[in-house]
């Protein structure tokens, strides 16, 4: 038995066959490279992506040495004056971009603002914002506050994303999609919409936090315009790790960003009053660099840049191929349904379900540490991150989730209480 996703979805599985799949995964070794527990099973690196070893010495070395001696010499000694650039490098191989064209910066919501807002000021007679609902409630928070804070001719029009595309008119100024759909791993099509978007004179831009790690991308392939993404989940940055935003070459000379910050100045250290845009993408910086956050993120960029990125769009298909057949009979027995696409074209490295007890499911899930986690109103999101799930984990999973279906354990006080995250 191979790793195949194209397997029959009649094929019957067992225990065995899944310890196989380990075996035989080109991935398998990478898990040795994180700091994960034998008796745990964390299907939420969707969310915050699990601690690399090499993460706390690299950090030890960041506190003990660069800020403990070095001090403010580490600006120059230990170059924390070019981690945007270098991180950002590093990551345009990953996301299909030129180096030139990425920079870590800031965090998602902030970037986003920082680029639609310049969208906006490139499209200067366009007045519409094209977007989706259930989009991640940032994305449409900041696009509100973009409206707000250029003023009551920008509307926002929200629509299914099967839908986008017959609603972008000569009137659009930005399209602004999220690659896969944080709550149901859908993904879209993103030469398809991008090209529709500039057939009729619309910049795109895409949010890339639940797809960079997980899935490949070619945002020079597909012309895309804007982008922006996560450092913490796929890219095991660390809580709350700094972001990156992608700007496409064709557009850094005219792009002017709102956040005019010293780091974005063209020589942030002459001082002087007047403000004067850098040229290049480290126009799109504000303030000063988090550098113990970005000096753990680009550990995991690090991993992630030397992973073969078929080798892990497959092992994340065949992942959640065998785990959406092993819940099939309990969708049947327990109620769950399923709302993550079953074709793989258009499925990310996410399953989700839905079931009415959702939330106590998962903290029962949670209690005998199998970790996934729960969406608003009704959602229990298991996420596949290639690098460090096993195959084994699915069959232990489903069959943990059995025993709580069938005994009912998730019916008590402690998991009906909700938590402040989710």
């Amino acid at each position: 038995m191979t790793p195949s996703t194209s397997a029959s979805p009649e094929m019957t599985v067992n225990q065995t066959d899944f310890h196989d799949l380990d075996k035989q995964d080109p991935l398998a070794h990478l898990r040795e490279e994180f700091d994960l527990a034998q008796d745990l099973i964390y299907l939420n690196g969707n969310s915050l992506g699990v601690l690399p070893k090499a993460a706390k010495t690299r950090m030890a070395e960041v506190i003990e040495k660069e800020w403990g001696q070095g001090l403010i010499r580490s600006w120059n000694t230990h170059n924390w004056i070019t981690l945007p650039q270098r991180i950002g490098a590093k990551l345009a191989g990953i996301i299909g971009a030129q180096d030139k064209e990425v920079i870590v910066a800031d965090s998602t919501s902030v970037n986003l603002f920082k680029l639609a807002a310049a969208a906006v000021r490139l499209r200067p007679k366009r007045t519409k914002i094209v977007t989706e609902p259930g989009n991640f409630p940032t994305d449409l928070y900041i696009l509100n506050g973009v409206k707000n804070f250029i003023g009551q001719e920008i509307e926002i029009i929200t629509v299914p994303s099967h839908e986008v595309m017959q609603h972008i008119d000569e009137n659009t100024a930005l399209v602004c999609l999220t690659h896969v759909h944080y709550k149901s791993g859908t993904m879209l099509n993103m030469k398809e919409i991008t090209a529709a978007a500039h057939a009729k004179g619309a910049l795109m831009m895409w949010d890339l936090s639940h797809s960079t790690g997980a899935v490949p991308l070619a945002l020079n392939e597909a012309n895309a315009d804007l982008a922006v993404g996560c450092g913490y989940k796929y890219l095991n940055g660390g809580p709350g790790s700094p972001a990156f935003l992608y700007v496409a070459e064709k557009h850094l000379a005219a792009l002017e960003q709102p956040l005019s910050g010293w780091f974005g100045h063209a020589n942030a250290f002459a001082m002087s009053d007047d403000f004067e845009a850098a040229p290049g993408i480290e126009k799109t910086l504000c303030g000063t660099t988090p550098v113990l956050g970005a000096s753990a993120l680009e550990v995991g960029v690090d991993i992630m840049a030397k992973v073969d990125p078929q080798q892990l769009r497959d092992k994340s298909l065949a992942l959640t191929e065998y785990f959406m057949r092993l819940m099939e009979p309990l969708c049947e027995t327990y109620g769950f349904e399923l709302v993550t696409p079953k074709e793989q074209s258009i499925r990310g490295s996410q399953v989700s379900y839905t079931h009415p007890e959702g939330y106590a499911i998962m903290q029962a899930l949670i209690a005998q540490n199998i970790i996934g986690d729960f969406r608003a109103p009704n959602i229990l999101r298991f996420g596949f991150a290639p690098l460090y799930v096993q195959y084994i984990d699915l069959w232990n999973t489903v069959k943990a989730l059995e025993t709580i279906m069938r005994d009912a354990s998730w019916d008590q006080a402690q998991f009906r209480a909700k938590n402040k995250v989710t």
